[in-house]
């Protein structure tokens, strides 16, 4: 066993291979470093590779540097420059790429080549950024959640969009994730709560709820994740209930990425479920949602008709991503 292991990459973005050497060199390593290299011109944050990394190797030393200042094939320059920043000669350098020879020998480490061929983990970073959702089965869940594709189904009420999010869940085999709204208002049912009795903390409490369970479902999926509702939904609801808009909920659907919504049309039998507003107000609703979603410039559809029809429109348009 070696004292002191390192492991040198770009890791854009981690994936089951960069694990599999990993893993191979903390078996072999008493300690061990991870050194991200990172560009500024990089789609994907260096610190947000950090952070995966660290969730992933929890053991291991991440260390992150800016990739700018040396070519790639300079070896006795990396080799100089990860000695400055480690403060000591690795005894060990665990890589799969030819670079690790020279890179080893300059520092006077030893080199271990683990999986050159790619024959045990086919898989590498410049697969998954130009195609995550084919190789998203070799990413960890973390890595995965990042890549999946979010589509959110939203409308007004008895306006099928939990039937169709369940359709579209089944169709692509994957997960959906449920309206937490409805738990948290079936939870407080029993008090005899009215419009009136919802505050704008419950509607932030809902919105961060509605994220998480979205994040959290989106580790386990096939490359896609169906929403029914999302935290934008919320602070529409917030807009319905309390009657003007709250910026603190609007504000944490603000920067989650959604691929594509789907608006459910309104042209369908209402049917009340004992929690919904009633008819009379479904149509406001839905005009409401159509103009908050062209008001955020993000994609959306608008579906109607049969399940069967709303699913071909969503799935063709969902293709198309």
């Amino acid at each position: 066993m070696f004292y002191n292991g390192l492991v040198i990459g770009k890791f854009y973005p981690p994936h089951k291979g960069h694990k599999f050497l990993i893993d191979t060199a903390q078996k072999m390593s008493e300690n061990l470093t991870i050194i991200i290299c990172a560009k500024d011109n990089e789609t994907i944050p260096g610190t947000l590779r950090a952070q995966w990394l660290s969730q992933i190797h929890p053991k291991a030393k991440i260390i992150l540097i800016n990739d700018n200042k040396l070519a790639d094939d300079d070896s006795e320059g990396w080799a100089k420059y990860t000695v400055d920043i480690l403060g000591f000669v690795p005894d060990a350098v665990f890589t799969s790429e030819d670079y690790g020879d020279p890179y080893a020998h300059f520092m006077g480490s030893i080199h271990v080549l683990v999986d050159k061929e790619r024959a045990t983990i086919p898989i590498s970073g410049t697969l998954v950024r130009n195609n995550p959702t084919k190789y998203i089965k070799f990413l960890e869940p973390n890595v995965r959640a990042y890549f999946t594709r979010r589509i959110v189904v939203l409308g007004a009420e008895s306006t099928g969009t939990t039937t169709l999010a369940k359709a579209l869940a089944q169709y692509y085999n994957t997960v959906w994730v449920p309206e937490y709204g409805r738990y948290f208002s079936e939870g407080k049912r029993f008090v005899g709560y009215g419009e009136g009795d919802w505050t704008t903390a419950e509607f932030v409490a809902i919105a961060k709820a509605q994220a998480k369970f979205e994040d959290s479902l989106a580790e386990s999926s096939k490359g896609i994740v169906i929403s029914d509702t999302d935290a934008f939904a919320t602070a529409i609801w917030h807009e319905r209930y309390l009657g003007f808009r709250a910026p603190e909920v609007e504000a944490i659907s603000a920067n989650r990425r959604v691929d594509l919504y789907i608006i459910t049309g309104d042209e369908i039998p209402f049917e009340d479920d004992g929690l919904r507003d009633g008819e009379n107000i479904r149509h406001e609703l839905h005009q409401l949602f159509i103009q908050r979603v062209i008001e955020s410039k993000k994609p959306y559809i608008i579906v109607q008709g049969s399940v069967e029809e709303r699913l071909q429109v969503a799935v063709e348009a969902i293709y198309k991503l």
